[in-house]
């Protein structure tokens, strides 16, 4: 038998490691997309359906309720049946949901089918996450971590401007039609070159611990999304933010006394993952998922711009995504995750606050060269945050890390839309103005800025090798 030399194997170890997260952003993609792009459609489904638009919210909230309650439970999953069988039932399940939704002759078909599609989307998220943490080694795990972070880039951007096309150009119905092939590719590709895996010996389920996690999360979740739609007043929303704290708290209390925890909170013992998730990286998320919800309200709100001219505005914020993926690792390798990060934040939360100053006498072409940068930096902070989170994590952490990270997610990106409502309502109302103003925008882009600026210095709390055998800083000759 014929050895197969070191630097043939590392770099077929490499080909499987990129395939495998490849594969998984596909399926990322079409989870993110889907959830942004239905709601340029609302008001048509409401006409279809003979409802107010308004009350399509309910379709949005039933999905993001479905995924709190079920994202706990992903880890144990993955451990209890394999993550690959688990990632193949997601994709089947959200696949099989969004033609149910396509279909839906009723609000309440409709709801139905978007729980199904929820707990799919449960699954996806922190499943993918195990695989390509399972099939990248450290020294992957940058390039790997990049692959899976664009869809959150990208999704999001074009969501809304492919949502708007698609249902003045078609109907409501094929965004969610748009799902089938992609779910199927999806399918074929894991089922082709994702290996099989099951723990040797899965942990019995710890239901209190399922109970406490689930409905925190739901509650917390729910009341963020309620702080940015106060149709009812606030008060509602604190009450559910505050029930959502306080059994979180119970959560964490049984987790960590219990004999086989659903989620093992060792992680956060690790420094890397703790900045990057609990810490500076929750706060600095906070920063970057409240741009996206600003900037177009900026652009038609603030500056009057059409939805299709205030589009175009955001391309330019898409092209700055993407266009900092080939940066990302040779810079990482070349300064390290603490003084990119650092740095970069800087300049991210500088970028935010800029928004503040431009208006729509603002030349076009300084417009356009703000968000680009503003693009850049904010994919370069994505992919540093997602990666450094795995870079210390040992096995027996994975799951619980893995699924830890996407629930710190999810609260970081309501709290973000959350935290820009709330000051665009309260600067409003300290006005005493009918409805919202220049000024009120400019208010909210410099604090979301601000507290950029703060977790961007909490990463000086990293020592300067942070991460070094992921990005292969120290090592360098």
């Amino acid at each position: 038998m014929t050895a197969v030399p070191d630097t043939e194997a590392s770099a077929v170890t490499a080909s499987n490691a990129r395939r495998v997260a490849l594969i998984v952003a596909i399926a990322f993609f079409m989870q993110l997309l889907d959830s942004t792009i239905i709601s340029t459609s609302l008001p048509q489904m409401g006409q279809s359906f003979g409802v107010p638009a308004v009350a399509m919210s309910i379709g949005i909230t039933a999905y993001m309720l479905t995924m709190a309650v079920f994202v706990p439970l992903s880890g144990w999953l993955a451990d209890r049946f394999g993550a690959r069988n688990i990632f193949l039932l997601a994709i089947v399940l959200f696949t099989l949901a969004s033609l149910a939704c396509g279909f839906s002759q009723s609000l309440p078909q409709f709801v139905a089918a978007r729980v199904v599609q929820g707990l799919g989307s449960a699954l996806m998220t922190p499943v993918g996450r195990i695989l390509v943490l399972r099939n990248a080694s450290k020294s992957e795990l940058l390039n790997a971590t990049a692959l899976i972070t664009w869809p959150a880039l990208f999704a999001p951007v074009v969501g809304p401007v492919l949502g708007g096309f698609i249902t003045t150009y078609l109907s409501w119905h094929w965004n969610f039609f748009i799902n089938i092939p992609l779910g199927l590719v999806g399918l074929a590709l894991v089922a082709r070159f994702i290996p099989g895996d099951r723990a040797a010996d899965p942990k019995p389920l710890d239901w209190p611990g399922f109970f406490l996690t689930s409905l925190g999360l739901a509650l917390l979740l729910y009341g963020l999304e309620r702080i940015a739609h106060p149709e009812d007043g606030a008060l509602p929303a604190v009450l559910l933010v505050a029930a959502g704290i306080v059994i979180g708290w119970l959560a964490v209390r049984h987790l960590r006394r219990a004999p086989h925890p659903l989620l093992d909170l060792s992680a956060f013992r690790v420094q890397t993952f703790a900045i990057s998730t609990l810490a500076a990286g929750t706060i600095f998320r906070v920063a970057i998922n409240a741009t996206p919800f600003l900037l177009p309200l900026l652009f038609q709100v603030g500056f009057g711009l059409s939805p299709v001219d205030a589009g175009l505005m955001i391309v330019a914020y898409f092209l700055g995504n993407l266009g900092m993926k080939t940066v990302t690792t040779p810079m990482l390798r070349r300064f390290g995750f603490r003084t990119v990060m650092v740095v970069n934040g800087l300049i991210a939360s500088a970028s935010i606050m800029a928004c503040a100053a431009i208006s729509p006498e603002t030349p076009q072409a300084l417009v356009v060269a703000l968000m680009l940068i503003a693009g850049l930096t904010r994919s370069m902070q994505f992919t540093a945050l997602n990666t450094l989170a795995f870079a210390d994590i040992d096995a027996a952490q994975r799951n619980s890390a893995a699924t830890l990270s996407s629930m710190l997610q999810q609260i970081s990106m309501l709290f973000g839309v959350a935290v820009a409502a709330a000051i665009l309502n309260l600067s409003q109302i300290v006005r005493g103005r009918p409805a919202l103003d220049l000024v009120d925008f400019r208010i909210a882009f410099l604090v979301i800025g601000a507290i950029g600026l703060v977790a961007a210095l909490r990463f000086l709390v990293l020592p300067p090798g942070a991460g070094a055998e992921v990005s292969g800083h120290l090592t360098r000759t």
